[in-house]
């Protein structure tokens, strides 16, 4: 018996014209995790990049309106009158 002299020694089973059962060559593994992991980083990125465009402000912008609104808080109270109290 061919087919068991091989196993016995841990090689693959040859076939009647004594080639292994699988004579091409096997493909690589795919880690099928880091392609679901990618796809959920995309699509959360994708997702940031709208939010950032629908609702996000440059670094710039954001200082700037708030110089503006300290601007408008202090031009408010150099009108305040002293002898004003709370209502």
């Amino acid at each position: 018996m061919l087919g068991d002299k091989a196993t016995s020694q841990g090689a693959r089973p040859l076939s009647r014209a004594g080639k292994a059962w699988h004579s091409h060559p096997m493909s690589n593994v795919t880690n099928l995790n880091q392609f679901r992991k990618a796809k959920a980083r995309s699509e959360k990125r994708a997702a940031g990049d709208a939010n950032a465009a629908k609702f996000g402000r440059s670094k710039a912008q954001r200082q700037l309106e708030e110089a503006q609104a300290e601007k408008a808080r202090a031009a408010l109270d150099a009108h305040r009158r002293e002898d004003d109290t709370a209502p």
